[in-house]
């Protein structure tokens, strides 16, 4: 049941790549946060939410629970392919506007990011 051929939100993408390994909810928030630096930050709402809609999808499933009875989740095979995908459709959105940068300015993309410094 692959259905990741349309584009991910951060937050499911930064939840799929947390359980590359068992976590349970909290550790998947604080995996998101100190992955995204900060910026992103889940709400408990928000992160179950995705939990159930991954679940559904065949994305994630339980892995368990750990003593304090709190359930963890890992990613399957299908969620795997999905975070591939979501990496193969951003890469192709900075491909194509890497080549349309140089074709408009002539310069190449990274001369712009060393201004930015």
């Amino acid at each position: 049941m692959n259905e990741s051929k349309g584009a991910l939100t951060e937050a499911v993408y930064y939840i799929l790549i947390s359980l590359y390994e068992p976590l349970h909810g909290y550790g998947v928030i604080q995996n998101v946060e100190k992955l995204s630096g900060g910026r992103v930050r889940l709400g408990a709402g928000t992160l179950y939410g995705a939990i159930n809609t991954l679940l559904s999808r065949g994305w994630i499933v339980e892995s368990g629970e750990t003593g304090e009875r709190r359930k963890e989740y890992i990613i399957t095979e299908s969620g795997k392919r999905a975070v591939l995908d979501e990496i193969d459709r951003l890469q192709e959105l900075l491909d194509n506007g890497r080549r349309l940068l140089q074709h408009q300015t002539g310069k190449d993309i990274y001369e712009h990011e060393e201004g930015k410094k």
